[in-house]
């Protein structure tokens, strides 16, 4: 079975570097800066959406000078302000040596999504890492998986999106892929709620992913 896992909120918490770099770019640029807490519900989405809502603007020049403030400080900095929920790399390499194909798919750049991969010693077990465009093209979920699905020849009937937000199981549906929400990430039950099925822990994760695997063999 092909498994396609988000990034930010399934694989990692990004919290710490993200919400520093959203305060850093902010307070450069001179606007105030939300507290910690406020900037959690941007965990996700692309990063020029958040920036509009942010900045209150739809001035793109504007919008694109803080993301390019924002990336000052994230791809120095911030990237590695990140950890491993408790059973990522466990489940990973149970999942990976179970004989599934596994991969990436983020609206984070490709070239830090790689990055942050390899900093946890993940990249062998993916067989692909996807993300979107620094220019922000492929930055929504369904175009990624799009992609996915044609440059590595899958089904997607054999094929399982997880991810922690809505955006991921709008992205499966599109593309007729199964969708797992888990809410150990960002996203809430309610916003998960078109999900196959949702699942609170890496070990439960694993447990369902055997049983659809068990049911398709048979």
């Amino acid at each position: 079975m092909n498994l396609v896992f988000d990034l930010d909120g399934t694989l990692t918490d990004p919290e710490l570097g993200i919400s520093r770099c959203f305060v850093y770019a902010l307070e450069r640029m001179g606007f105030p800066a939300p507290a910690r807490t406020q900037l959690r519900r941007y965990i996700g989405p692309p990063l020029r959406q958040v920036f509009g809502e942010l900045l209150a603007t739809s001035d793109s020049a504007l919008i694109e000078s803080g993301v390019a403030v924002y990336r000052e400080r994230f791809g120095e900095v911030g990237l590695y302000e990140n950890e491993l929920y408790s059973g990522t790399a466990e489940g990973i390499r149970y999942l990976a040596k179970s004989g599934h194909r596994l991969f990436v798919a983020t609206v984070k750049p490709q070239v830090y999504a790689r990055r942050i991969v390899e900093h946890f010693k993940l990249e062998q077990h993916f067989v692909g890492v996807y993300g979107a465009e620094l220019s922000g093209a492929g930055s929504q979920k369904s175009e990624l998986l799009a992609r996915l699905l044609v440059e590595q020849g899958i089904e997607p009937g054999e094929s399982v999106m997880i991810g922690d937000r809505g955006s991921d199981i709008s992205g499966a549906r599109v593309n007729g892929l199964r969708a797992v929400g888990v809410l150990w990430g960002y996203g809430t039950a309610e916003e998960l709620a078109d999900a196959d099925l949702q699942v609170g822990t890496w070990g439960e994760l694993v447990r369902e992913v055997d049983g659809m695997n068990a049911r398709g063999s048979s």
